[in-house]
């Protein structure tokens, strides 16, 4: 373990006795969220990126150690483990090396090779690589070979020839020759094997060819689905003569020897059989797995910022969920949440349904007090804007709208909890809801859905499921512990996101409030069933209670501070009761921590932070973000001109670019190169999803509703 703590504090560049502290605090079952923010004085200040960073390299070195381990012992009990050996698997560094110097020890299925091994050709084998100059011909050092099972001197070569080629494809020095040399020299080549409308989205891959070292990620999860789809065939191509010339100079072939036309031979099968396919499928394998990881990273980070987009409270919320044949489901929902009222606008069906759908979309504006629009984006969304701007601006009603992404909303709508949530309610119904709800507290209701089907990233599903699933997982977790929870109106799904609080915890949480009515402090949780010290620990620090009897209870203060807490607020000349004044908050904000962290004798990390949420109490950390975008008017493909400026919403990143929702059905699109006039290395340095920016139009392609959008160009 000390070889490992050393080597994580190499590569993180942080000291070792912070990685100790850290994987102590992991091994013993604390969350990243709360050893992040209430063990900084342990980990000297670790955020939660360094220690999910550290975590992750923690379990592959853990696990590269116990498969040394593993490989020796094998090694061992063959008898087969000598000294030089042992020292090569101890000083490898990574998984594919050891694996490559245990291939020659690994049990293998009946090949060829163990064939002629089994006929007692080994001899002849060495024979050959030993390179030594064979006194008598080749044909007389067969002749004591053959037999019932090697009749011919073909057979008795064709066999030691094919454990030579073994020999050689399960050496390490060739394979990481090899290796290197595709890297180096290798191209990917693909080719369309299907005709006709299914092929359409891979034309441009029609006659492709890129060296494998300047693939780009998303080009490579492009390739991997075409082929999938048995759209494109996929080939690694590389030069062939000059890879087998290095080899036979690693191998130190003589063409001087009597024997050396059946080591060419051999290396050449070698090469052909066993090496290129196996190193081909490893170097795919290498570039499937660096596009996934990219991939992933995108959509962790896209999902962060959208998980983050400010809630609009206070409002009166119409939320409208488009469509044609079936209608516009829609709902009000007052400024808690709570449903008003449902109804069906059919605002693409005939005359009589679209007087219907004005007359009544009218009374409701006039009978609630609806301040804000919400309206998906999917299926009739622009029918739905158009229809929305129509009415505001023929009734003159002062209210607003915002497109709203709808991705998982039907998903949630059939779910479980939906139903449990809204029983009185048709499923078609509850997507209305969700989407209105969207928008007064985006976290709050997005972790009812599965994180993948939120629909921000690239190739979701061309990518690792579980590796998608846990990453997405842990984004929620962490936006979830990083805004806080109210415990007494927090849905099971946004509990469970809380750190250290199971799915089964959570709904203990839910049937205690119901019966018990709300919590008035956090030592309460205490008396929900399966939530004991341990767990309590983790999460109190997450959870808020607003008007609580402790009015620390709706900060961020962890339950254990409390008592330093108190310290530092009659330090600063007030008592607990006064946390709420803005004379307290104003003390907190100018107080210097580090001179009361050296008269309370504390943690300066934790005085800081209890200052910190002092100063704000309850505060939400998405009220410094931007405001989502609003609108009043609809705008046309039409009405845009080239060299003008637009106003947008950041919809989606991706490797090339930046998708912006500018109010029309169709969304503008940022291509990477249009980011900045300095040099982009990927578009989420420059931009987050949810940004609200101006940026120029360069050009528009109506027959296929493209707009093209440049940020460069303002000087940006």
């Amino acid at each position: 373990m000390q070889k490992i703590f050393k080597l994580l504090a190499q590569e993180l560049h942080i000291k070792q006795e912070q990685v100790e502290a850290t994987v102590r605090l992991l091994d013993e079952g604390n969350t990243m969220p709360f050893i992040a923010r209430y063990r900084k004085e342990v980990t000297d200040s670790l955020d939660e990126e360094q220690i999910r960073t550290l975590a992750e390299r923690l379990a592959y070195l853990r696990n590269l150690e116990q498969r040394r381990q593993d490989i020796l012992e094998s090694i061992r009990e063959q008898k087969k483990l000598s000294p030089e050996l042992e020292r090569a698997i101890l000083a490898a560094d990574k998984l594919q090396n050891l694996e490559d110097l245990y291939l020659p020890y690994r049990p293998k299925r009946r090949t060829r090779a163990q064939i002629a091994r089994e006929n007692g050709l080994e001899p002849l084998a060495l024979l050959i690589q030993s390179q030594k100059q064979a006194k008598i011909q080749p044909e007389q050092l067969a002749q004591p070979y053959l037999s019932e099972a090697l009749p011919t001197l073909e057979d008795i070569w064709q066999g030691a020839c094919d454990i030579v080629a073994e020999n050689i494809a399960d050496s390490a020095d060739i394979r990481k020759l090899l290796r290197q040399e595709l890297w180096r020299q290798g191209e990917l080549l693909s080719t369309l094997i299907v005709e006709g409308k299914e092929a359409l989205e891979f034309l441009h891959y029609k006659a492709y060819q890129e060296a494998v070292r300047q693939l780009p990620p998303h080009r490579i999860l492009a390739l991997n689905r075409g082929e999938a789809k048995k759209i494109l065939k996929i080939t690694l191509q590389c030069p062939d003569e000059s890879i087998l010339r290095h080899l036979a100079a690693k191998l130190q072939l003589q063409p001087q020897s009597s024997l050396y036309s059946y080591y060419r031979t051999a290396l050449e099968d070698s090469y052909k059989r066993l090496l290129l396919p196996s190193i081909e499928r490893e170097i795919r394998n290498e570039l499937t797995a660096t596009a996934e990881k990219q991939a992933i990273h995108v959509f962790a980070a896209n999902l962060r910022q959208l998980l983050l987009t400010p809630p609009i409270s206070g409002h009166v919320v119409l939320g409208m969920d488009p469509g044609y044949r079936n209608g516009c489901k829609s709902a009000v929902i007052d400024s808690y949440g709570r449903v008003l009222t449902t109804t069906i606008f059919y605002l693409t069906g005939s005359t009589h349904q679209q007087e219907q759908a004005e007359e009544r979309f009218a009374q409701l504006l006039r009978q609630y007090p609806i301040s804000l629009i919400a309206i998906g984006n999917g299926t009739a969304s622009y029918e739905t804007e158009q229809f929305t701007a129509k009415m505001l601006e023929k009734y003159h009603f002062q209210t607003s709208y915002l497109i709203v992404s709808e991705a998982g909303a039907s998903v949630y709508s059939a779910s479980k909890l939906a139903h449990e949530e809204m029983p009185e309610l048709d499923v078609s119904l509850r997507g209305a809801v969700s989407i209105a709800r969207r928008v007064q507290d985006p976290l709050a209701e997005l972790v009812k859905i599965e994180p993948k089907a939120i629909g921000v990233g690239q190739y979701q599903h061309d990518v690792n499921q579980k590796e998608l699933t846990q990453t997405l997982g842990n984004v929620v977790e962490s936006c979830v512990n990083h805004v806080g929870v109210e415990l007494n109106n927090a849905s099971p799904a946004l509990l469970s996101y809380v750190a250290g609080i199971s799915s089964t915890v959570a709904k203990n949480i839910i049937a205690y409030r119901d019966e018990h009515g709300a919590f008035t402090s956090r030592r309460e949780l205490l008396k929900v069933p399966r939530l004991g010290p341990a767990t309590f620990t983790q999460c109190a620090g997450f959870l808020r209670i607003n008007h609580a009897s402790n009015p620390l209870d709706n900060t961020s203060v962890h339950p254990e501070s409390y008592a330093l807490a108190k310290q530092l607020i009659q330090a600063l000349g007030y008592q607990l009761d006064q946390c709420q004044t803005k004379e307290l908050q104003e003390a907190a904000a100018q107080a210097d921590p580090v001179l009361l962290a050296q008269k309370l004798q504390a943690g300066l990390p934790t005085v800081t932070d209890i200052l910190e949420a002092l100063t704000r109490p309850g505060r939400d950390p998405r009220e410094d973000a931007p405001a989502p975008l609003t609108r009043r008017h609809v705008a046309k493909l039409s009405d845009l001109l080239i060299g003008s400026t637009i106003k947008g919403k950041v919809q989606n990143i991706v490797d090339f670019g930046a998708f912006v929702d500018i109010g029309l059905k169709s969304a503008g699109f940022i291509h990477i190169s249009e980011l900045s006039t300095k040099f982009v290395r990927h578009p989420l340095d420059v931009l987050a999803v949810g940004d609200i920016i101006e940026a120029e139009i360069i050009s528009i392609d109506e027959t296929r509703n493209r707009i093209g959008l440049s940020l460069k160009r303002l000087g940006k």
